[in-house]
């Protein structure tokens, strides 16, 4: 029998139409745009402003341009899995939320929290339900909402964070194309440094939580910082390693979008040329688990069949990896 790998055959994404600008930001807090920029590489960040709207609006909206783009029924979709942590409720998950808003009427669902990496760990875990052989089309989803949980008087976050959704579609390949290795990792020691404290069934939401702040987002930056750039990077090297190939055999490296200097700093520490380093922070921000769908949505008309990409993303707990891909269309 041969072996099945799980080729991505479309991909879609969504961003909200309103925006938020370094310029609107000096307006705010006390920042300008020549700080923020020098920092992060962000000149705007797209917000969700319409009310009532939510992550599986967001979600929806790029899965229904998925299928679209595919020629996919909606009643052929077996699996949704939607890596979020701005999720629209605790329950029922997102996942199932966006397979009704979209008529996925025989697909069943699941959310996966590994904040910034959750898209990584979504992808390979959905490639497993392929490679089974049990699974035939498989939607997997990274989609944030991050203006529901960041403090707008906080300027050391605030300038970061932007929403909006990507969505990948899965097939079964057996020319060797899709998803090949991945190396995922995670250490819950860094759950101190960048976390949402209320909310949760430790700090259930009250006067106390929202008098102190917890129900937003927090980070510390510089061991982010520094464990991010660590850990993509040991991450990347590794996969590399272990399919014995070098930077020249990478057509693209494809990292998560959280600042542009942790993104130059991957890059020149594996030594890969900055012109085959996926980047669009500077439009987007960074928009947590959709990051790199966006990323290949935005770079897809530069893939070409069999080219091979290297993904990798740090999240918090900490969460982190890279997946080694050959792009399928």
């Amino acid at each position: 029998m041969s072996r099945f790998n799980a080729a991505i055959t479309g991909i879609a994404a969504y961003v909200p139409e309103a925006t938020l600008t370094n310029a609107d930001l000096e307006k705010m807090v006390d920042t300008n745009d020549e700080w923020i920029t020098s920092r992060t590489g962000i000149k705007k960040r797209h917000i969700l402003k319409e009310k009532g709207k939510a992550t599986s609006d967001m979600a929806a909206e790029a899965v229904k341009e998925l299928l679209r783009k595919t020629n996919t029924h909606a009643d052929e979709v077996e699996l949704v899995i939607c890596a979020t942590v701005t999720p629209d409720m605790s329950f029922p998950d997102t996942a199932n939320t966006i397979s009704y808003k979209v008529g996925m009427k025989n697909a069943y669902g699941f959310d996966l929290s590994a904040a910034c990496s959750g898209f990584l760990f979504a992808l390979t875990t959905g490639a497993k339900f392929i490679e089974s052989g049990t699974h035939k089309k498989v939607i997997v989803i990274g989609a944030d909402m991050m203006s529901s949980i960041v403090d707008y008087t906080d300027r050391t976050t605030c300038v970061i964070f932007g929403d909006a959704a990507g969505a990948v579609l899965l097939e079964p390949d057996t020319d060797g194309h899709g998803v090949i290795d991945s190396v995922l990792k995670a250490d819950g020691v860094g759950g101190k440094y960048l976390n949402r404290k209320g909310g949760g069934s430790k700090n259930p939401i009250s006067q106390y939580v929202i008098d102190n702040k917890m129900q937003y987002l927090y980070q510390d930056g510089r061991p982010v910082f520094k464990a991010a750039v660590n850990g993509m990077t040991t991450a990347v090297k590794e996969v590399m390693d272990r399919n014995d190939l070098s930077p020249e055999d990478i057509n693209w490296v494809v990292p998560h979008q959280a600042n542009m200097r942790i993104i130059n700093a991957v890059a020149d520490f594996m030594d890969f040329p900055r012109e085959r380093v996926m980047k669009n922070i500077e439009k987007y921000g960074n928009t947590t688990a959709a990051t790199l769908p966006l990323c290949l949505r935005d770079y897809e008309d530069q893939l070409k069949k069999g080219d091979n990409l290297i993904l990798t993303a740090f999240g918090g707990g900490f969460t982190w990896g890279a997946t080694l891909l050959k792009w399928g269309y």
